[in-house]
C-alpha cells in the first residue's frame, strides 16, 4: 500500500475521475497500491509467515512514478507507471520465490518478464469513447511521485471490495548490525 501522503493524492485524482466522468470501479480497492502478484494460495497462515519474513529482512526504499499509461481493450485501464528499479525488481523476485510453493494459481502478468508495476486510476468502467476526454483531463497534471516502498499487504476480497487483510511493515532497517572487530 502507498504511504498516506501518496495515497491521499491518488485518491483525490480517483475521486475527481468519479466526479467528472462517473468512473468509480477502481474504488473497489479503496487503498492505492502496487500489485506484486495476484494469486490464490493454499494456506493464508503460510502466506502470512513467508511475507512476514520477506518484510522483516527488507529495508524501505524509494520508487518513482512518471507519466500515464494505458492497458487497451473494451474497458481500458488508466494508470500511473512505477519505474522499475533494481530494488523494486529484487523485492518482486523475493516475493515470487517466497510465495511460489504456496500458490494454487497466479496471474500471468505477475511474472518477472511481464510485470509492470503501476497505480490504477480507472478500470472496468472505462470505455474507448471516454479515453480522449479522460486523458485530456488528466494531462493537466503531472504524475511524478516519490513513493516510500515500506510494506507488503495481503488484500482479500470482501463482497465487491478488496481490503487489506494483513500489513507487514519493512523492518530491515531495524536489524542490529554487529560491530566489526579487528
Amino acid at each position: 500500500m502507498l504511504n498516506p501522503q501518496n495515497a491521499e493524492r491518488i485518491n483525490r485524482i480517483i475521486k475527481s475521475l468519479e466526479t467528472e466522468f462517473g468512473l468509480d470501479d477502481v474504488q473497489a480497492t479503496p487503498e492505492p497500491h502496487l500489485t506484486y502478484q495476484l494469486a490464490g494460495v493454499r494456506k493464508l497462515s503460510a502466506l502470512n509467515q513467508v511475507l512476514r519474513e520477506v518484510a522483516r529482512q527488507t529495508v524501505p526504499f524509494p520508487a518513482f512514478t512518471t507519466g500515464l499509461g494505458l492497458f487497451p481493450g473494451p474497458n481500458p485501464v488508466i494508470y500511473i507507471p512505477v519505474l522499475r528499479s533494481e530494488a523494486l525488481n529484487r523485492l518482486h523476485q523475493r516475493i515470487i520465490e517466497a510465495t511460489r510453493p504456496l500458490c494454487l494459481r497466479t496471474d500471468k502478468f505477475s511474472g518477472p518478464d511481464c510485470w509492470l508495476p503501476h497505480i490504477s486510476l480507472a478500470l472496468h468502467d472505462t470505455t474507448p469513447e471516454l479515453l480522449g476526454p479522460v486523458l485530456q483531463y488528466l494531462n493537466q497534471q503531472t504524475f511524478n511521485l516519490k513513493l516510500a516502498i515500506n510494506n507488503l499487504t495481503i488484500m482479500r476480497q470482501e463482497g465487491e471490495q478488496f481490503l487489506p487483510e494483513k500489513v507487514f511493515h519493512f523492518e530491515g532497517h531495524k536489524q542490529d548490525v554487529a560491530p566489526l572487530l579487528f
